[in-house]
């Protein structure tokens, strides 16, 4: 019991962090009144203003001052005209920006699914290694609890049983990072239910199941324990 008190201090302690840096960082209003070019197409969903500027010579993988192409700019703004015009271009679909996102990944924890379908069927990949906890788009799906994303990202391919450098998978996320509620319980069913490794510990060994008996998330403890054996 000691050990699952050590690690839930952890936890927020990692939670605290993640929350006060290194967060995803959209264009800012300044930045985006400063936008001309592929950028402002992008923000402003103008396929047609993408295609003409790219014949014109303009660069798809231009970069602002924060690493974002285009095309990052089009999944902040959920500009899924501009995204399929920009990836017609030749934009490259898996580039990371500065906080070492790709589409997906921002599709992903704004809760957007549509973007994250058209993204993956785009060529952006669903096992990219993303975020500095070298993690995944399901994982930071899963944490938020975004379960129709969870559900599009197993379909696409993304890995389910991913550790990330803080050791913890997408079912470990949506778990020790939930509050146990019904999106979380969501996230959680679709994860098993895909075939999740759900005996994968963390760094001092305590299970997903047990995290959950831990917090009273009744619910998910169950769907974890109806887990067919590995």
């Amino acid at each position: 019991m000691h050990r699952i008190f050590a690690c839930l201090f952890l936890v927020w302690v990692a939670t605290a962090f993640a929350g006060a840096a290194h967060a995803q960082v959209p264009p800012s209003p300044a930045e985006i009144a400063a936008y001309d070019g592929l950028h402002r197409a992008a923000h402003e969903d103008d396929a047609e203003a993408v295609a003409r500027l790219v014949a014109a010579g303009a660069d798809p993988d231009a970069r602002d001052g924060s690493g974002r192409t285009p095309a990052h700019v089009a999944a902040f703004a959920s500009s899924d005209d501009a995204l399929i015009a920009l990836a017609a271009a030749g934009a490259d679909m898996n580039a990371l920006e500065n906080g070492v996102y790709d589409v997906v990944t921002i599709a992903a924890v704004a809760d957007d699914p549509e973007m994250v379908s058209l993204a993956i069927e785009l060529g952006n990949r669903a096992d990219l290694v993303t975020s500095i906890y070298d993690g995944t788009a399901l994982i930071a799906a899963a944490h938020l609890g975004h379960h129709e994303v969870v559900r599009r990202l197993v379909a696409g391919g993304a890995p389910l049983d991913h550790v990330n450098n803080l050791g913890w998978t997408a079912l470990m996320e949506a778990v020790v990072l939930g509050d146990g509620g019904p999106d979380h319980v969501a996230t959680v069913r679709v994860l098993v239910g895909a075939g999740a490794d759900t005996g994968i510990a963390d760094r001092d060994g305590v299970t997903p199941l047990r995290h959950a008996e831990a917090r009273g998330y009744a619910e998910i403890a169950a769907i974890i324990r109806a887990a067919p054996p590995r």
